[in-house]
């Protein structure tokens, strides 16, 4: 936390010239310090630490197992990425907007410092504490661009409210479930979770949760992520989409599996059942969007759900007794969260080096990319084969494990799983052919063919730090698809925490039934190395015998050279899509028909715009905030200035309140 602290003063002190290399630095530093940490805890060396004067009357708790140390090393390495890859984003331009000023520049390492506190906290207090500066400093990072643009503003609004109502939700049942355990250390809760009644449970269970999955992004609690996500710096929106959004499966899996002890089924047919909601509707959402990091944050929603299905699975599988599928279950889960973390990284960071070369995300005004910018085009193809679940992807590796852990669930479970496990076999295998198809289209409509605008064909490449932050991203998820085995094994002593079974601890059990290499063979460092030997004489061939260039223009029929008008863009490649879904995708059209000014029956242009909104938002949260806007018209008399009224208001209140006490004893 020390280096945190001091890039955090170094963003608020230093000149611009330094200011992002030291922020960078430090950020990094604790970055690595967090992995480090959390591959030692995984490994079976956990810490704890009491500070007793930092916090008033309880202090500060803090305690890295095995379960914590996943988390912390996941976020570390998201960190590290984003340091290296910060450094070079901001541009000199922006200084004035808030983009590269000092507070946004601070906010950037205690943001990081943060998200590490929230899996090390060990007490309900320092827990709470950490979560709401998490949900602070992410907010003021989110709306640094605010001067910018008006939709900034918007998202932030969205973002506050539901990130806040999500923390009412958390400190509802944490702090109940505190008060009945006469305690608030994990370790108090822990020993008093099961012998709770089950109505306190359940009412804990069902609070958190909903709080968890709001910060998770899960469906129909999404509505601030794909607002948040686009509009944040775009090495900001990595820390959120492959880092944060963790920490709410992460208070899932610490509350209902470790503190709680587990539950009844119905808390797990909830979870899975708001996992494969998640899943479906993400992908379906991004399969659609034309915003490319609104496309990566619907994607965010439907891996937070394929998690959120393994989850439910273990809590379904450890109900009816089948404690080794549920181990099984949940390392598909963690596996999942580490696997996303890393290409949903690349990605973002990939997004940003195409807005930061061409100041738009929009993939139908992009196109052409592939050729001034080979580095991007590259990282941001290994980015999108990792998250498509194709081999060798790392969501294919995680995926598969867990569709392994629900069809095996299937003759263990009863009534209960022969019904839901086919449903979720069903959602994961659709949502990864979606997902497939949208990352084709990302890639394909955003970096080949030609560019369709005048700024896309101005693009640059990024600077070097910046493709040095997608390049260490890209070797990590090069890492976790090819040797996923270590990474699994290691997650044994984390699931052993949350889902203890025969073997959990070593973990072979799970990785013999996927069938993951474990480690490097020597059969893999040959086929790897001829690999690399074929390339390096291809391309040496290439460039000795490489006839002189010239340019020649291929046969066209005689029609001319092909224009950008007529290439796939993003629209109409998901356009059989959107009409196989057109009722979930619910799509907006408007024709604007003008007629010329001397004769109405003459057309002078006709407009059609198609857009596919957010339904939930717009049958949900619409009428609510309708209705929340017409209370306040209609309450606005009550305020008159008088300030009789308003002493009467306080003392009918006070009433009220004693009232309701008088009852209650």
């Amino acid at each position: 936390m020390g280096s945190s602290a001091f890039a955090a003063a170094a963003g608020t002190t230093l000149s611009r010239r330094v200011r992002r290399p030291v922020v960078g630095a430090g950020t990094g530093a604790a970055g690595v310090a967090a992995t480090v940490a959390g591959v030692a805890a995984m490994a079976g060396h956990p810490w704890e630490e009491r500070l007793p004067d930092v916090l008033p009357l309880a202090g500060v708790w803090l305690a890295i197992d095995p379960l914590s140390g996943v988390f912390l090393a996941v976020t570390g390495a998201v960190a590290v990425c984003a340091a290296v890859y910060g450094v070079g984003y901001a541009r000199p331009e922006l200084e004035s907007h808030g983009l590269d000023g000092r507070i946004t520049q601070a906010m950037v390492p205690l943001f990081v410092a943060a998200m590490l506190l929230v899996p090390a906290a060990a007490s309900v207090s320092t827990f709470l504490v950490a979560w709401e500066l998490m949900a602070l400093t992410s907010l003021l990072l989110v709306v640094a661009e605010h001067r910018r643009r008006a939709a900034v503003a918007e998202a932030g609004l969205w973002y506050a409210v539901m990130t806040h109502l999500g923390l009412v939700a958390v400190l509802a049942g944490l702090a109940g479930f505190a008060a009945e355990a006469h305690g608030e250390t994990f370790a108090r809760l822990r020993a008093a979770g099961e012998g709770l009644s089950p109505a306190v449970r359940g009412a804990v269970f069902v609070a958190t949760f909903a709080g968890f999955a709001s910060k998770a992004g899960i469906v129909p609690l999404h509505v601030w992520l794909p607002r948040a996500h686009p509009e944040a710096p775009s090495h900001v929106s990595a820390l959120m989409s492959a880092a944060m959004v963790n920490l709410g499966v992460y208070g899932i899996v610490r509350v209902g599996l470790d503190l709680l002890g587990g539950g009844p089924a119905w808390w797990w047919l909830l979870a899975l059942s708001a996992g494969a909601v998640s899943a479906l509707y993400g992908i379906l959402q991004a399969a659609v969007a034309t915003d490319l990091k609104r496309l990566l944050a619907y994607s965010t929603c439907e891996n937070m759900g394929v998690v959120l299905i393994g989850v439910g699975a273990c809590g379904l599988s450890a109900s009816s007794g089948a404690r080794g599928l549920a181990a099984l279950a949940l390392t598909a889960a963690l596996l999942h969260v580490v696997n996303h973390a890393g290409f949903k990284t690349l990605l973002f960071l990939s997004a940003g080096s195409v807005l930061r070369a061409t100041g738009s995300r929009d993939l139908d005004a992009l196109g052409g990319l592939r050729s001034p910018m080979p580095a991007t085009t590259a990282l941001f193809g290994v980015g999108a084969l990792m998250a498509s679940a194709l081999p060798p992807g790392t969501a294919f590796v995680s995926e598969w494990l867990l569709l392994q852990s629900l069809v095996h669930a299937l003759p263990a479970g009863g009534t209960l799983a022969a019904v839901t496990m086919p449903l979720a076999v069903a959602v994961l295998a659709l949502s990864a052919g979606l997902a497939i198809a949208t990352f084709v289209k990302a890639f394909g409509t955003g970096f080949l063919a030609r560019p369709r605008t005048p700024a896309a064909e101005r693009a640059r490449e990024s600077p070097a730090s910046m493709v040095a932050g997608m390049a260490l991203a890209a070797a990590c998820c090069a890492g976790l698809a090819l040797v996923p085995g270590p990474v699994a094994a290691g997650l044994s002593r984390a699931v052993a925490v949350a889902a203890p079974a025969p073997g959990a601890v070593t973990g072979q059990g799970a990785l013999r039934l996927a069938g993951l290499p474990s480690t490097i063979s020597p059969p893999m460092i040959a086929g790897a190395l001829l690999v690399v030997m074929i390339g390096l004489v291809a391309l040496l061939r290439g460039v000795s015998s490489r006839p002189a260039r010239r340019r020649a223009r291929p046969w066209d029929c005689g029609a001319g050279p092909m224009p950008a008008r007529t290439e796939y863009t993003a629209t109409s490649f998901a356009e059989p899509l959107q009409r196989v879904f057109d009722d979930v995708l619910a799509p907006e059209t408007d024709l604007d028909v003008t007629p010329v000014a001397e004769a109405a029956y003459l057309v002078d242009s006709v407009t059609y715009r198609a857009r596919v909104g957010d339904r939930i938002e717009h049958r949900l949260y619409r009428p609510v905030l309708a209705a929340v806007a017409w209370t306040g018209q209609a309450a606005r008399p009550l305020a008159n200035g008088s300030v009789h009224r308003y002493v009467g208001y306080g003392f009918s209140a006070f009433t009220g309140v004693l009232l309701v006490l008088a009852v209650l004893r």
